[in-house]
């Protein structure tokens, strides 16, 4: 019908004047579907089972995703495409997304595809494509919009932890990566003994921590008693040339011959004899104790924060380790070390540790803390629990002992060792000799300022002794049965 003013043909078949209205853009609607009652099996969840892989009745499931193998089928047709919620990372993954798109026919024939999307267009009438976070995967379809971040694929375990999917390094298909092997932050290991002597807490005592009686015994009176001697022995010989009378020379050998005696015997039983002197000192009891008094206290050891472990026994938790090597020299071996005198014993190693450590006194029930760390000054008095002779000429070595050796740097080639190895763990009976020290209501036994003497033991022969800092008195812990605490 004619006519100067516009018209057009509604969908009904009626004509009605005027332009046709443009179409709006509707608002995205969104719809649910709800879920079937599955009775406790994940295979009838539907989407809720295609998140971890199960086979689902695919009665009750839609397929989603791009379309192939399809029918031929000549003709156009139009297919919307829309994404609601993160994109997977490959094309076929995880049906719990709903996606219509791009449908691709495998048959004869000519197929036109038109996709309409909703939302603003660019300036050529296609629309904007919009992302919103990162995306990554292996398919991306035009035309596409997405809200939010794209989390990585989940294990292959299923398993859903809190937190973030991975925190360390990722795989090629996005899934964190398993390392064998030590981790980096925890560096390499060290040797347990260099730890142990660069910690302040510990105190690495030396060989002259040991008794000693030429130390002891005054040099003074040493080099006057050996001037003596000489001049003795030059006047008996001129005596004996020029007058043909050999008493003065008899004297002064059997002068000689007497203190050569005494000092052979407190060389020989000189500790032993400090050791009695220990076990003879009466015990105080720690609640009558005065402040700055010299006592001695018996009692059950326990460990403080620092425990100590034996080097080659591994004893553990232990307050006081002591580990030494001896090589004996002949005529033609190699010495020990730079004093090692031909046919005697040298020491090559030693590994003595001492740290701070609790008492229980016997006498009262109360709890000290003995003060031998932190390069406190300590004097040991402790029997050795292992004895080893090692003659490699002789006999084949054990495999603990050449580990040991090993670990140290130190050779094994014909030489005659031994080893010796005591210690003081939790739980045995030591006697502590020390100053009592009380700082808010904190007993401390800590050393003396002076060194104390033992005083001269005429009936046994032995001079004066002296000991410095605390003394330590253990008998072999092997022997004894140790007190659980």
């Amino acid at each position: 019908m004619g006519s100067r003013f516009p018209s057009h043909q509604l969908s009904n078949g009626l004509y009605v004047s005027g332009r046709p209205e443009q179409p709006k853009e509707r608002a995205p609607t969104m719809s649910s579907v709800a879920m079937p009652y599955t009775g406790g099996d994940i295979k009838k969840s539907g989407e809720l089972g295609k998140m971890f892989d199960i086979p689902v009745d695919g009665s009750k499931s839609r397929k989603s995703g791009p379309i192939t193998g399809a029918p031929s089928r000549t003709g156009s047709f139009g297919g919307a495409a829309s994404h609601s919620g993160p994109i997977m990372h490959n094309a076929a993954a995880r049906a719990a997304y709903t996606t219509s798109g791009v449908v691709s026919s495998g048959g004869a024939g000519s197929v036109s595809l038109k996709k309409s999307n909703s939302g603003p267009l660019n300036k050529h009438g296609e629309p904007v494509k919009k992302s919103s976070g990162p995306q990554s995967g292996g398919v991306t379809p035009s035309g596409r919009q997405n809200s939010g971040p794209i989390p990585p694929v989940l294990p292959t375990t299923g398993l859903i932890t809190s937190g973030p999917i991975s925190s360390g390094p990722l795989n090629s298909s996005g899934a964190p990566r398993k390392v064998s092997g030590p981790l980096e932050s925890m560096g390499s290991m060290k040797n347990p003994a260099s730890a142990v002597i660069h910690n302040q807490a510990v105190t690495v005592l030396s060989q002259d921590d040991d008794f000693s009686f030429r130390k002891n015994f005054p040099k003074l009176i040493l080099w006057s008693l050996i001037l003596l001697f000489v001049m003795g022995f030059i006047a008996g010989g001129f005596i004996l040339g020029a007058v043909h009378n050999a008493i003065l020379l008899i004297v002064v050998v059997v002068l000689f011959g007497a203190v050569a005696s005494f000092f052979i015997w407190n060389t020989c039983f000189g500790r032993r004899a400090i050791m009695a002197y220990i076990a003879r000192y009466p015990d105080a009891e720690l609640r009558n104790a005065k402040n700055g008094q010299f006592v001695k206290i018996s009692g059950v050891v326990t460990c403080g924060n620092v425990p100590l472990e034996s080097s080659f026994q591994r004893v553990a938790r232990c307050v006081y380790t002591s580990t030494s090597l001896y090589e004996y020299r002949g005529w033609d071996s190699k010495a020990a070390n730079a004093t090692h005198r031909r046919f005697s014993w040298g020491l090559r190693s030693l590994e003595r540790h001492a740290v701070d450590f609790y008492i229980s006194d016997f006498q009262s029930g109360l709890r000290a803390l003995v003060k031998t760390g932190y390069g406190a000054r300590v004097t040991p008095y402790v029997d050795d629990s292992l004895v080893i002779d090692a003659n490699p000429g002789a006999e084949e070595l054990s495999p603990d002992f050449l580990k040991w050796l090993g670990e140290r740097n130190l050779s094994s080639d014909d030489r005659i060792m031994r080893m010796k190895e005591g210690y003081i763990k939790e739980g045995s009976t030591v006697s502590v000799m020390g100053v009592v020290q009380r700082n808010d209501n904190v007993l401390m036994i800590v050393p003396p300022p002076e060194p104390i003497t033992t005083g001269c033991q005429w009936a046994k022969c032995i001079f004066p002794a002296s000991l410095e800092g605390i003394v330590l008195r253990c008998e072999d812990t092997s022997k004894n049965d140790v007190i659980p605490v």
